[in-house]
């Protein structure tokens, strides 16, 4: 095993599944936890994204492939999808791959899930098509609120890695999740999304 990534949460690795390429997360120990409460929490998230997981790719959500989660150790064995992080993305194909983004985000929210790290790094550009990944934030919910937050943070990641052209990446993801839901639904999450920013604005003042 190589491991890839560090994480606040848990630390990736590169593995094998027989013969095909994987990927295992594994969530770390808390210190700062009881270890039993440690324990518990660190179970339910694991058991918890693999479910977001599937249920994502049941609702036609290109997700990798879930092939082993073991709760004794909270790690989670899945499918390595080689290709190109959108954050390295650019010019059409960054503009595209947000456009195919903002779809993937609006088909989660319709099915009632909400990402929770809609960064452009957690998504996989491979032969014109998107993946998601990391579903380690994700929960259930219907709430324009949830949906809205969402939003918020892919367009602050957008105003922060591409910044320059970030206007154009924006209206590609909006064009593609109203595609999705309609433009009633995305008017309420929209006006949600500015009271949000508008709290954050008040928030800084103070």
């Amino acid at each position: 095993m190589k491991l890839i990534k560090k994480g606040a949460e848990g630390d990736i690795y590169t593995t094998k599944f027989g013969s095909d390429p994987a990927i295992l997360k594994t969530r770390k120990v808390k210190p700062y936890r009881h270890p039993t409460l440690d324990n518990k929490i660190r179970k339910q998230r694991t058991i918890r994204e693999a479910s977001m997981l599937a249920e994502a790719k049941s609702v036609g959500i290109r997700t990798p492939l879930v092939y082993q989660v073991n709760t004794s150790d909270c790690t989670i064995l899945m499918q390595r999808i080689d290709g190109v992080m959108v954050r390295n993305l650019d010019g059409s194909k960054l503009k595209s791959a947000c456009m195919q983004i903002g779809k993937i985000t609006a088909t989660l929210h319709k099915n009632g899930i909400v990402h929770g790290d809609l960064t452009t790094s957690n998504f996989i550009s491979k032969n014109n098509k998107i993946y998601a990944i990391d579903f380690g934030l994700a929960q259930k919910s219907v709430r324009v609120e949830d949906h809205a937050v969402d939003l918020r943070l892919f367009k602050e990641i957008l105003g922060s890695a591409h910044v320059q052209i970030m206007d154009s990446l924006w209206k590609s993801f909006l064009s593609g999740y109203k595609s999705v839901v309609g433009l009633e639904r995305l008017n309420k999450i929209l006006n949600q999304l500015s009271i949000i920013e508008g709290r954050g604005r008040y928030a800084r003042m103070e």
